[in-house]
Parts: structure tokens; C-alpha cells; sequence
């Protein structure tokens, strides 16, 4: 386990030693102590945390809704910046999910998801106490992500994948960065316009605008928290000029570009994620 300072912020941090063996599956462990007003970043996957820790989190999202423990989260979760976490002595296995495998492994669609968060026990009934004791129970991070994984292997195995021309389209969306034209993704893939966008939606969570959207903004907020300036983000992640990288962000985070730079939540990426910062 490694060590992340962030200001006054100190969490310990690992990392699996290999990748999953379900592609679209990553995974980080936390141990932090204190964690206090961590805002939540939108990010272009499904959230799968697993927490097992004598300490919990709380998760204070909008309109007051106040979330405990394990949880599942859509992609895109926390926009406008208004979902914030905190807590004690919190220990766990955060994963992320391709929302191309989410469906698969989780057992409902991101679309189902609709943005809002889920407890565990509430997707997986009686299943979910027994995965957390035995990550509990676990001796070392090794044994922790060895198990999380088979688990999550397991299921991905039992249920049918999404539709191929919709994978292709959302792995075209990410490999570009969003930087690409999404009407000439159904072209591509020989669906109408129609055809694509109805199952796009249905089977991923977000319409292919907002996959782009999502995705070029992930990648532009990381660039800022890099150092990069935001004039030459701008430039570099296809928007029309600062002004409309500062909307957008301001609209993901509910802060401006010089702000979100100094995020927690994306800072620790390059530590906890280092195959996909």
C-alpha cells in the first residue's frame, strides 16, 4: 500500500499487482482515516464500492439523500458537483466498470441506474454481506482484489454481453477521447441513426452525446489536474474555446477549471489507477 498526501489529505492506496481478468474491470483500495468532503468527480464508468472497513462512508448527495456503505453508482454520478463523501477509518475496494460489462456483472443495465445510487444490498439481496466479510476476513490487498475479482468474473460469465455494434461504439467514443462525431457512428456500425441511439441508451446508460461529452470532459479534467493550462486543454480536447471547457466543467463539477485542478478525487487517479490516468 502507498501513500497519497494530498494538502492535508494522507490515504493509504493499492493497486492489483495484475489486471482483471474480465476486460473493463479495474480496480484501487483505499484505507483512509479521515476522510473528510471528498467531492464526488463524474467519471465515464459504473461505480462498484465495496467497503468493508470498521469505519464507513457517507455519501450526501443531492436534495439532502444520504447514502451508507456499499454502493453502485451509474455513470457520470456526482454532476453539478453536489455529491460529496465523507467519513472514518474507511476501508475499501473501489471498482470500475466499462458500462459496456456493467450490465453483465451487476445483473441490471447503467440505464436502470439512471444516474442515482444503489446500495449493494439492495442489488445483490443476501450476497452482498457475504462478499464484504470475506474481504474483511482477507488478509492482505492481494487476497482482497483476487477475490473481487473472481467474483466479478463469475458473474460477467453468467449473463449475455450487450449488443457488439454497441460495445464497438462506446469503445470508438472512449479511444477517442470524444473526440469524435457521433453521427457517423451508426453508419459505421450499418444501424440507422435510430437504431443505435435506442439501444446505445438502453443497454449503456447515457446516449452517445453524453457518452462524448463525458468522456472529453474526463480526460480534460485530468489534463488540468496534470498542470496543463486551460487555454491549451481547450484546444487539445476538441472544445470551441475556454469558454466552453469552463462551462463544461462548471456543469460536471459545479467549479471552474482552476478549481477543479486541485480535486482529490481526480489527483489520487495517477496513483490508485496508473494503467488508465
Amino acid at each position: 500500500m502507498r501513500t497519497f498526501v494530498h494538502g492535508e489529505s494522507v490515504w493509504g492506496v493499492a493497486s492489483p499487482r495484475r489486471p482483471s481478468r474480465v476486460a473493463g474491470v479495474t480496480m484501487a483500495g483505499f484505507h483512509v482515516r479521515d476522510l473528510d468532503a471528498l467531492r464526488m468527480v463524474p467519471h465515464p464508468a459504473v461505480t462498484l464500492l465495496l467497503e468493508f472497513g470498521a469505519g464507513s462512508a457517507v455519501l450526501d448527495g443531492a436534495a439532502g439523500r444520504r447514502h451508507l456503505g456499499s454502493l453502485v453508482a451509474g455513470p457520470g454520478f456526482g454532476s453539478g458537483g453536489a455529491v460529496w463523501a465523507r467519513g472514518e477509518n474507511v476501508e475499501c475496494v473501489q471498482v470500475r466498470l466499462s458500462p459496456v460489462i456493467a450490465h453483465a456483472v451487476l445483473g441490471v443495465s447503467p440505464a436502470e441506474l439512471d444516474g442515482a445510487v444503489v446500495t449493494l444490498d439492495d442489488l445483490w439481496g443476501p450476497e452482498a454481506p457475504r462478499i464484504l466479510e470475506r474481504l474483511a476476513a482477507s488478509s492482505s490487498w492481494d487476497d482482497r482484489f483476487a477475490l473481487a475479482d473472481a467474483l466479478l468474473a463469475r458473474r460477467h460469465e453468467a449473463r449475455a454481453p450487450v449488443d457488439p455494434e454497441v460495445a464497438w461504439a462506446w469503445e470508438r467514443i472512449v479511444g477517442g477521447r470524444g473526440l469524435i462525431r457521433v453521427d457517423g457512428l451508426a453508419e459505421e456500425v450499418g444501424w440507422s441513426r435510430k437504431r443505435l441511439w435506442s439501444r446505445f441508451r438502453a443497454q449503456l446508460g447515457l446516449r452517445p452525446k453524453q457518452a462524448v461529452k463525458l468522456v472529453r470532459f474526463d480526460h480534460a479534467a485530468h489534463r488540468l489536474v496534470a498542470g496543463v493550462g486551460a487555454a491549451r486543454v481547450a484546444a487539445d480536447a476538441g472544445y470551441a474555446d475556454q469558454s466552453h471547457l469552463h462551462r463544461d466543467v462548471m456543469a460536471y463539477t459545479g467549479v471552474t477549471p482552476a478549481s477543479v485542478a486541485g480535486e482529490r478525487f481526480l489527483a489520487v487517479d495517477d496513483l490508485a489507477w496508473p494503467a488508465t490516468a
